[in-house]
């Protein structure tokens, strides 16, 4: 019960949304939105500006206490249960087509070599001051590519260290050259990996470490099951028309020990699948057009059916960047 009194680091990866960080986001989205749009990731950077950073230790630690290794998946009362590629869509507005990525399977097109980027910069912060163009400046692609590495290692895939590393180049300067990445499979089997390594961590004599694992999108994914059973509600309504933007605002401020009772008995409730465990499957989604428009199978349009093929197409992910 160590780790549930003392909140772990580990679950504190995200920076905050300071001043600095916003500053850069919108900076870089004003001159490359297009860009992003085309690339397919411009719902998914407008979480960076959400309090993603906010976890309920106790909802995420009595989850994960139900993660299978062996099934990647949650064992509840009625069943095996796991994040899905909807949901994520839904909670990024990431599609669900696009190139596989592995590392070597892009060439470097542009030298990591020919761009100023800073590399002994020990912090998020220093690495943000030391790459932010001046506002009203044109940002280069050495600015556009090091923003992008910085989104993915402190926003998307969370790493331990709170650095940037450079093996996140690869994937940064695929995106920079508007290749259409499937960065939503790639997100969640970095999922599913990272939470059999949780499991692992909480049950250490020595008590958790750090994690690199995206733990923001298990909190959300926990806030959309758990919103009609626990009563999650919020007042604050996201600008951003995105499901993940509103489920940020559901996100217990509570943390009390005591809670945590309060999450395994909501867990162990589930005795057959109901409609909270597939919280997306409705038609008033907020975020993507393709995600929100008529589906029925005589109205689909060929990008809507290339789409929701992703869905339903069996795939090999390569995990990793290194």
């Amino acid at each position: 019960l160590h780790c549930l009194m003392i909140p772990p680091r580990s679950l504190e990866l995200f920076p905050p949304v300071k001043d600095r960080h916003l500053q850069w986001l919108l900076q870089v989205e004003n001159a490359m939105k297009s860009s992003w749009s085309e690339t397919g990731i411009l719902y998914f950077i407008q979480l960076a500006k959400f309090d993603l950073h906010l976890f309920n230790p106790q909802m995420l630690l009595s989850a994960i206490f139900f993660w299978n290794r062996d099934t990647r998946a949650f064992e509840f009362p009625c069943g095996f249960i796991c994040p899905t590629l909807l949901d994520i869509a839904a909670i990024t507005g990431l599609p669900l087509v696009g190139d596989r990525f592995y590392p070597g399977a892009f060439e470097e097109e542009i030298s990591i070599n020919e761009l100023s980027i800073t590399w002994d910069k020990k912090t998020y912060l220093a690495f943000i001051n030391a790459h932010v163009g001046q506002p009203g400046t044109i940002v280069s692609p050495s600015e556009h590519i090091a923003f992008l590495m910085y989104w993915l290692s402190a926003c998307v895939f969370c790493t331990p260290s709170l650095q940037v590393p450079k093996y996140y180049y690869a994937l940064a300067q695929a995106l920079h050259l508007k290749k259409k990445i499937c960065l939503g499979k790639l997100l969640l089997a970095s999922l599913y990996t990272c939470l059999g390594e949780a499991l692992e961590s909480l049950s250490r004599e020595s008590g958790p470490r750090n994690l690199s694992v995206p733990l923001w999108l298990l909190q959300l994914w926990l806030n959309a099951i758990f919103e009609r059973k626990l009563s999650l509600t919020s007042t604050f309504v996201p600008a951003c028309e995105l499901e993940g933007a509103r489920l940020t605002t559901l996100t217990p401020r509570k943390r009390l020990v005591d809670d945590f009772a309060v999450y395994i008995d909501a867990i162990l409730n589930f005795s057959v699948f109901t409609e909270d465990l597939a919280p997306f499957i409705r038609p008033t989604l907020s975020g993507p057009s393709w995600l929100r428009r008529n589906n029925q199978v005589w109205s689909m349009t060929p990008d809507s059916l290339e789409m929701w093929s992703g869905f339903l197409s069996w795939d090999i992910i390569m995990l990793g960047m290194r």
